[in-house]
């Protein structure tokens, strides 16, 4: 292959490498700007991020864990009142009303 030393050329493939870089710098200037515009259109939205959620929702589920937990000890609990209750002294009757002798003589 022979090898020219066109001047023409030269400052061709010397244009072509300049804007190769430009239009690389061009690309990461856009990506910038969207990338930008992405988290500020985001950020108005009110969106919520991956690991706030995550971690919302494992306090969820730890709650839910112990609520059941309370719950069980409460029945536990109200059924040991109960029995309880029923071996102590037998239920008391309710008190009588005073008859209506008196209504009659007066």
């Amino acid at each position: 292959m022979t090898q020219t030393n066109n001047k023409l050329f030269d400052e061709f493939a010397k244009l072509m490498t300049d804007a190769s870089g430009v239009a690389q710098g061009m690309r990461r200037e856009v990506e910038t700007m969207v990338r930008g515009q992405a988290e500020r259109f985001l950020a108005d939205m009110d969106i919520v991020r991956r690991e706030d959620f995550d971690a919302a929702m494992e306090l969820a589920a730890n709650a839910r864990k112990e609520a059941d937990g309370l719950a069980e000890r409460v029945g536990a609990l109200e059924a040991r009142v109960a029995e309880l209750e029923g071996k102590g002294a037998a239920p008391k009757k309710p008190a009588k009303k005073p008859a209506a002798k008196a209504a009659g003589k007066a």
